[in-house]
């Protein structure tokens, strides 16, 4: 039995609604890597990309000559589990690291070790994970929706990979962070809440962040 969408009831559509996933970062889920995320923002990316950035008020890249890129770390350390081996955590981290660098590389001049005139550009894994997919219309149904939640319940339906990722540069001379980024990524679908996650689920995450550091500007 299909239900109209005038007569949908009241409790449905809170269903409907609070089955949507977050575009960004939540604040329960900053690692506190950044330290300070007061004044960080949502904004949208080059991409169409929503996510969470704070870039100081005098910030101009000109200024910098070059660019120290540490090594990529999970934050706070990575714990393999059932659904993501310490494998997978290194061939998420050794990807993410060697393509954030390439899309740097392309803008400025990397270094072995921080340099005067220029950046210090930190970066950490925060969390590899999967989240419940949107509630569908079509499911949002008296019977429906109530299978629906007894899917969610026992990890049976179907979620998105997700990738959250906490960076900062700093200024070599001041020692102070001039931009700060929080990003969520999405990956594919994988089939429930008990499926292994694989670097391949992630990887278009990783990628689309990736896009965005190529195409970085300020306002």
């Amino acid at each position: 039995m299909v239900v109209a969408k005038r007569t949908l009831p009241f409790a449905l559509l809170a269903i409907l609604l609070t089955g949507c996933a977050s575009k960004t970062a939540e604040q329960s889920q900053y690692s506190g890597f950044l330290g300070n995320y007061a004044e960080i923002k949502p904004v949208n990316t080059a991409s169409g990309h929503e996510t969470l950035r704070w870039i100081a008020p005098d910030y101009q890249s000109d200024r910098y000559t070059s660019l120290y890129f540490a090594p990529v770390t999970y934050y706070p350390r990575a714990l393999p589990n059932s659904r993501v081996s310490a494998a997978t955590l290194e061939q998420i981290r050794s990807y993410t690291e060697s393509s954030l660098k390439s899309a740097l590389a392309g803008r400025k001049k990397i270094v072995d070790t921080p340099q005067p005139g220029g950046l210090i550009v930190k970066t950490a894994i925060t969390a590899v994970t999967a989240e419940n997919k949107d509630l569908q219309f079509y499911e949002v149904v008296p019977v429906a929706a109530v299978v629906a939640g007894t899917m969610a319940a026992t990890g049976h339906r179907s979620q998105n990979a997700e990738l959250f990722i906490e960076a900062e540069a700093i200024d070599v001379a001041t020692g102070k962070p001039v931009i700060k980024v929080i990003r969520k990524g999405y990956g594919k679908s994988v089939a429930n809440g008990a499926a292994p996650i694989t670097p391949a689920d992630v990887k278009g995450a990783i990628d689309d962040m990736v896009k965005d550091v190529a195409t970085f500007s300020t306002p």
